[in-house]
Protein backbone atom coordinates (compact mmCIF):
# COMPACT_ATOMS: atom_id res chain seq x y z
CA UNK A 1 0.00 0.00 0.00
CA UNK A 2 1.89 3.20 -1.19
CA UNK A 3 1.38 6.32 -3.01
CA UNK A 4 4.11 7.29 -5.42
CA UNK A 5 4.96 10.83 -6.90
CA UNK A 6 6.81 10.81 -10.03
CA UNK A 7 7.62 13.18 -12.52
CA UNK A 8 9.54 16.19 -11.22
CA UNK A 9 12.66 17.23 -12.82
CA UNK A 10 14.58 20.79 -13.69
CA UNK A 11 12.86 23.06 -15.76
CA UNK A 12 13.60 26.47 -16.96
CA UNK A 13 11.95 29.55 -15.44
CA UNK A 14 8.45 30.06 -17.06
CA UNK A 15 8.14 26.28 -18.47
CA UNK A 16 5.83 23.63 -16.96
CA UNK A 17 5.78 20.20 -15.47
CA UNK A 18 3.28 17.86 -14.72
CA UNK A 19 3.50 15.46 -11.08
CA UNK A 20 1.76 12.35 -11.06
CA UNK A 21 0.91 10.54 -7.76
CA UNK A 22 -0.59 6.90 -8.51
CA UNK A 23 -1.96 5.26 -5.77
CA UNK A 24 -1.18 0.68 -5.41
CA UNK A 25 -2.53 -1.64 -3.20
CA UNK A 26 -5.45 0.55 -2.35
CA UNK A 27 -7.88 2.79 -4.38
CA UNK A 28 -8.17 6.71 -4.53
CA UNK A 29 -11.82 6.55 -5.28
CA UNK A 30 -13.85 8.91 -2.62
CA UNK A 31 -10.61 10.41 -1.27
CA UNK A 32 -9.67 13.60 -1.31
CA UNK A 33 -5.56 14.12 -2.22
CA UNK A 34 -3.91 17.01 -1.33
CA UNK A 35 -0.53 18.18 -3.30
CA UNK A 36 2.06 19.46 -0.78
CA UNK A 37 5.63 21.02 -1.24
CA UNK A 38 8.78 21.38 1.23
CA UNK A 39 11.74 23.51 -0.07
CA UNK A 40 15.22 23.39 1.67
CA UNK A 41 15.35 24.83 5.06
CA UNK A 42 11.41 25.64 4.74
CA UNK A 43 8.15 24.36 6.24
CA UNK A 44 6.33 22.02 4.44
CA UNK A 45 3.42 23.46 2.70
CA UNK A 46 -0.27 23.02 1.34
CA UNK A 47 0.08 23.22 -2.73
CA UNK A 48 -3.38 21.88 -3.57
CA UNK A 49 -6.37 19.93 -3.39
CA UNK A 50 -9.49 17.95 -5.21
CA UNK A 51 -11.90 16.24 -3.53
CA UNK A 52 -12.77 12.85 -3.26
CA UNK A 53 -16.42 13.26 -4.45
CA UNK A 54 -17.49 16.73 -6.39
CA UNK A 55 -13.96 17.24 -7.58
CA UNK A 56 -13.97 20.51 -5.93
CA UNK A 57 -10.34 21.98 -5.68
CA UNK A 58 -8.31 24.26 -3.93
CA UNK A 59 -5.21 25.95 -4.44
CA UNK A 60 -2.58 28.21 -2.45
CA UNK A 61 -2.12 31.82 -3.24
CA UNK A 62 1.18 31.58 -4.46
CA UNK A 63 0.14 28.99 -7.44
CA UNK A 64 -3.29 30.26 -8.39
CA UNK A 65 -3.94 30.40 -11.63
CA UNK A 66 -0.58 28.63 -12.72
CA UNK A 67 -1.43 25.07 -10.81
CA UNK A 68 -4.23 22.36 -11.92
CA UNK A 69 -5.13 19.27 -9.72
CA UNK A 70 -6.81 16.98 -11.42
CA UNK A 71 -7.41 13.38 -11.14
CA UNK A 72 -8.26 9.98 -12.92
CA UNK A 73 -9.82 7.35 -10.40
CA UNK A 74 -9.78 4.77 -13.47
CA UNK A 75 -5.97 4.98 -13.08
CA UNK A 76 -6.02 5.83 -9.32
CA UNK A 77 -4.00 9.26 -9.87
CA UNK A 78 -3.67 12.42 -9.05
CA UNK A 79 -2.16 15.38 -11.18
CA UNK A 80 -0.29 18.35 -10.83
CA UNK A 81 -0.25 20.17 -14.02
CA UNK A 82 2.51 23.51 -13.46
CA UNK A 83 2.78 26.32 -15.36
CA UNK A 84 4.61 28.87 -15.90
CA UNK A 85 7.00 27.60 -13.02
CA UNK A 86 8.92 30.06 -10.67
CA UNK A 87 12.52 29.52 -9.08
CA UNK A 88 10.56 29.67 -5.83
CA UNK A 89 8.76 27.13 -6.57
CA UNK A 90 11.69 24.51 -6.50
CA UNK A 91 11.00 22.24 -3.57
CA UNK A 92 10.61 18.24 -3.17
CA UNK A 93 6.56 18.03 -3.99
CA UNK A 94 4.27 15.30 -2.09
CA UNK A 95 1.04 13.68 -2.40
CA UNK A 96 -0.97 12.36 0.61
CA UNK A 97 -4.55 11.19 1.49
CA UNK A 98 -5.81 13.05 4.37
CA UNK A 99 -7.09 12.54 8.11
CA UNK A 100 -11.36 12.67 8.09
CA UNK A 101 -13.10 13.66 6.57
CA UNK A 102 -11.58 11.91 3.89
CA UNK A 103 -13.06 13.18 1.12
CA UNK A 104 -13.33 16.77 1.76
CA UNK A 105 -10.99 19.22 1.24
CA UNK A 106 -11.11 22.70 3.34
CA UNK A 107 -8.47 22.67 6.05
CA UNK A 108 -5.69 19.78 3.42
CA UNK A 109 -3.23 21.92 4.70
CA UNK A 110 -3.21 20.55 8.59
CA UNK A 111 -4.72 17.06 7.72
CA UNK A 112 -2.04 15.23 5.89
CA UNK A 113 -2.41 11.79 6.97
CA UNK A 114 -0.73 8.69 4.83
CA UNK A 115 2.45 10.26 2.61
CA UNK A 116 3.78 9.15 -0.91
CA UNK A 117 7.19 9.82 -1.76
CA UNK A 118 8.57 12.73 -3.03
CA UNK A 119 9.30 13.60 -6.29
CA UNK A 120 11.90 16.83 -6.72
CA UNK A 121 11.08 20.15 -8.46
CA UNK A 122 13.80 21.77 -9.64
CA UNK A 123 13.17 25.52 -11.30
CA UNK A 124 16.61 27.02 -12.61
CA UNK A 125 18.47 28.72 -15.82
Amino acid sequence: VQLQASGGGLVQPGGSLRVSCAASGFTLTGYAVGWFRQAPGLEREGVSCISGTNGKTQYADSVQGRFTISRDDAKDTVYLQMNNLKPEDTATYYCATLKPPYYYCPGYEARPDFWGQGTLVTVSS
